[in-house]
């Protein structure tokens, strides 16, 4: 697949980590020239451009609240006026808050999730789509605990990204005529950050998928430069899972 995204612009939303971090390194290696944002992690979000670039590749960081719906238009359009475009578009920034229904009284961590996950997706699809011509390709990073949410304390994060997948179904449709594709990676437990796989919860998270083990970041990245090229072009409005068989 080298090269395949070459001459095309994409921006990796949370991009200084995990599976962002790896989406924008695999993309580069495609041929783009990728955009990556990050909310805090500026150290990080270099060395990634530093990695990036030390194998020919292309790239910047940009600071951008996720949080903020005026920082991500404002995202999206520092990007146009640095490269006049948008190819592709990962939705990869957000946050994980637990607390079970009947505990939590401080709403503060859902409403910080619907901001981070839910509309800043909206946000970013809406402004992306504006300026995405024929051939543009969107896609959003989304979760198996969207199709079932196993433990408890997860209603409010699996709610959050059980609506990216609504709305990108919907999004599908209305931005096909313009030849625009929208699609969801539906992610299970992968060796991250913020889900380390030596955890405490990490044992019950690996045995409950198929392959009895955690993701690797590099193989979400895969899917997502895939669903990027030009080989998927007639998938759009699919839920794509790379979840190690946890929604089998």
């Amino acid at each position: 697949m080298a090269n395949t995204l070459q001459g095309k612009i994409a921006l990796v939303t949370g991009g200084s980590r995990g599976i962002g971090a790896a989406t924008a390194i695999q993309l580069a290696a495609q041929g783009a020239t990728v955009a990556l944002s990050y909310s805090s992690s500026e150290a990080a979000a270099k060395e990634v451009v530093a990695t990036i670039e030390a194998s020919g590749g292309k790239a910047i960081a940009l600071q951008a609240d996720q949080a903020d719906a005026t920082a991500v238009k404002a995202l999206i359009a520092d990007v146009v006026e640095r490269f006049g475009r948008i190819d592709i578009l990962v939705n990869n920034a957000a946050v994980f808050v637990t607390g079970t229904v009947a505990e939590t009284t401080d709403i503060s961590g859902f409403e910080r999730q619907q901001k981070i996950n839910y509309e800043a997706v909206v946000t970013a699809i809406r402004e992306a789509s504006r300026v995405m011509e024929s051939g543009g390709r969107i896609i959003s990073i989304s979760s198996a605990l969207a199709w079932r949410s196993t433990w408890p304390g997860l209603a409010d994060y699996s709610a959050t990204k059980r609506a990216i997948e609504g709305y990108s179904k919907g999004a599908a449709r209305d931005l096909g005529p313009k030849g625009i594709t929208v699609n969801v990676i539906g992610t299970g437990s992968t060796n991250t950050e913020m889900n380390p796989d030596n955890s405490p919860f990490a044992e019950a998270q690996a045995a409950a998928t198929a392959l009895g083990r955690f993701g690797r970041p590099e193989e979400i990245a895969s899917v997502v430069a895939f669903v990027a090229s030009p080989a998927a072009s007639f998938i759009t409005g699919a839920i794509i899972p790379v979840d190690g068989g946890y929604s089998a």
